[in-house]
């Protein structure tokens, strides 16, 4: 009985042993190569599987993410024989897992030396400037090239980004002196540039000062002279309207008495102005003879022929005197 009961126990473990070893859960983004007596046999996707005892078994477990793998540093030499170095991050995904594990014994560590070797080729055909600024290039080239060789391989290289570019010592000395001369030449270049836009700017400037100043100044002289023009005449019009009205007033009655005495009052006004204006005055002869001018200026207002000739002096044959005031 107790022989029985530990048979029992035993096939009890045995079981459990075998189904332990031959239950398999896959994760999620893995596969398993399973061998069959050491043949392949089938990919394990992600879930729960059952193998056979004793004959199938896993050889290969991979990973179906997206991996970044490191390229260290390497001595590349440029077209112009300038040794830098240069490192990277290559991403790759397995998409075969049958083929990664039959087609090659290490795809990561054979994908990292064709990309090394790939990089080398590539900085080798241009020069040192450009692999600053043609990194994308660089960077494509690579990728065509590596996911070209590890197709065989069920590996797709995704994408190879360079990290750092790191030329010699004195080769970055020569670069930041050649940096900084062409910062100098664009200062110079765009000082000039600004010196001569100011002179531009400037000469226009007092160009159209000069233009603006020419036309305003002719417009002043037309302003003037259309002002002067007016005002000719409109004295002009004034004196003709004041001279109409002069000849209307002496037509009138009583015009020739005031006329007479208005002429009068000029004549003996003039005389006095001359005489408070200088020391020495000349006089006519008949100052006091003041009818007679009056019967002149008479005859002048009514157009006659005839003039009165002016009484003359008995005090003496001269038409004037000279007195000392």
């Amino acid at each position: 009985m107790e022989i029985f009961t530990f048979g029992i126990i035993g096939l009890v473990v045995l079981a459990i042993v075998t189904i332990a070893k031959t239950a398999t859960i896959v994760p999620q983004q893995k596969a398993y190569v399973v061998e069959n007596l050491g043949k392949y046999s089938r990919t394990l996707r992600a879930g729960f599987h059952i193998l056979v005892p004793f004959v199938e078994r896993i050889a290969y477990k991979h990973s179906l993410k997206e991996m970044a793998v490191d390229i260290p540093e390497q001595v590349c030499i440029t077209m112009d024989n300038v040794q830098v170095g240069v490192d990277g991050v290559l991403y790759m995904q397995i998409l075969d897992p049958q083929r990664a594990s039959y087609g090659i014994q290490d795809h990561v560590f054979a994908i990292s030396q064709l990309a090394q070797t790939t990089l080398r080729s590539e900085i080798g055909r241009i020069d040192l400037d450009r692999t600053f600024v043609e990194r994308n290039v660089i960077n494509a080239n690579v990728v065509r090239e590596v996911d070209l060789a590890s197709d065989p391989w069920g590996v797709k290289v995704l994408r190879y980004e360079i990290r750092n570019i790191n030329p010699p010592r004195d080769v970055i000395e020569a670069m930041e002196k050649q940096m900084r001369a062409e910062r100098e030449k664009r200062a110079v270049v765009l000082e000039s540039e600004g010196v001569r836009d100011a002179n531009v700017n400037r000469a226009e400037g007092e160009k159209q000062m000069v233009i603006k100043q020419s036309e305003a100044k002719r417009q002043q002289q037309i302003n003037e002279a259309e002002g002067e023009a007016a005002a000719i005449e409109a004295v002009a019009a004034a004196t003709a309207e004041g001279l109409r009205q002069v000849g209307s007033a002496v037509a009138s009655p009583g015009g020739h008495e005031a006329m007479q005495l208005r002429v009068a009052e000029q004549y003996v006004a003039q005389f006095g102005q001359l005489a408070k204006e200088a020391n020495t005055l000349v006089v006519p002869a008949n100052l006091s003879d003041i009818a007679s001018m009056l019967a002149l200026a008479t005859t002048v207002v009514k157009g006659g022929d005839d003039e009165p000739e002016p009484s003359r002096s008995s005090v003496s044959s001269a038409d004037s005197e000279e007195f000392a005031l």
